[in-house]
């Protein structure tokens, strides 16, 4: 498709995620293109506000090129392979921390890229004090969205597949997009009855149209960063509309007080 490989940005990025390379190269984008660095700016603020304020450390996880540190003091970053830009190396799905020492887990687009994430909540169960959280911004499942992401995005986006797991061969498509909302908005019920000591207490959809703009880590940025404003106060706008329009939700799981 002539117009795909015109959005295609000129830097090449089509290469394995988990390498220092990938990440460096991500790192320089979102650097370069401030429409985009806006946006993560905004997600960071998001995640920053909704953590509690109570003792204990932060966990991000899939940290990557990101910068949350600049927005949550003392937090702890982390990704599946050492680089620079992290403090540990940690497997979603097995904690390196003693029971009920985390004040949160954070994450922004990570969800879905974990093979298996029952043992993640399980691992979270554990690991997260009581009254602490689970902040995530992930994509989601809209009208809207099904189409972006199925056209644009190099990401299996698979909204009507019944399992909750995928294979973790390759790690730059081994992910579902559609996951967060097959476990928060399909198959909720099925999760608040495994995972009863998670309440699901934010599922805000957001920015149908901003990361489309920014061109994310794969395209061209559509807009001048001067206009990121304007498109904030028209996505506003349009909230009544947002479940068949939000690309992606801020999703915040609380922890009971006790375990159930």
């Amino acid at each position: 498709m002539i117009f795909r490989k015109w959005l295609t940005h000129s830097i090449d990025n089509a290469g394995d995620i988990n390498n220092l390379e990938t990440i460096l190269l991500h790192r320089h984008l979102i650097e370069k293109k401030h429409f985009l660095k806006l946006i993560y700016e905004d997600w960071y603020t998001i995640v920053s506000d909704a953590i509690p304020n109570f003792d204990g450390p932060v966990l991000e996880l899939g940290s990557g090129a990101g910068f949350m540190k600049k927005f949550v003091p003392n937090l702890i970053t982390s990704d599946v392979f050492h680089h620079p830009f992290v403090d540990i190396t940690v497997n979603g799905c097995q904690l390196p921390f003693a029971d009920k020492s985390l004040r949160a887990i954070v994450m922004t687009d990570v969800l879905h890229h974990i093979p298996c994430c029952k043992s993640f909540f399980s691992e979270a169960t554990r690991c997260v004090k009581p009254k602490g959280v689970v902040i995530m911004i992930e994509p989601w499942v809209t009208k809207w969205s099904r189409f972006v992401y199925s056209a644009f995005h190099h990401e299996p986006f698979l909204p009507d597949t019944k399992e909750w797991e995928f294979s973790g061969n390759d790690s730059f498509k081994s992910a579902n997009g559609a996951l967060p909302w097959i476990i928060f908005e399909r198959d909720r019920v099925c999760f608040e009855l495994e995972f009863p000591e998670w309440q699901i207490e934010t599922i805000r959809l957001i920015m149908p149209f901003r990361y489309l703009i920014s061109g994310g880590l794969s395209f061209r940025c559509l807009m001048p960063a001067q206009t990121y404003v304007l498109w904030k106060l028209i996505e506003t706008a349009l909230k009544p509309w947002a479940k068949y329009l939000a690309m992606f939700a801020h999703i915040t799981l609380r922890r009971t007080d006790t375990d159930k």
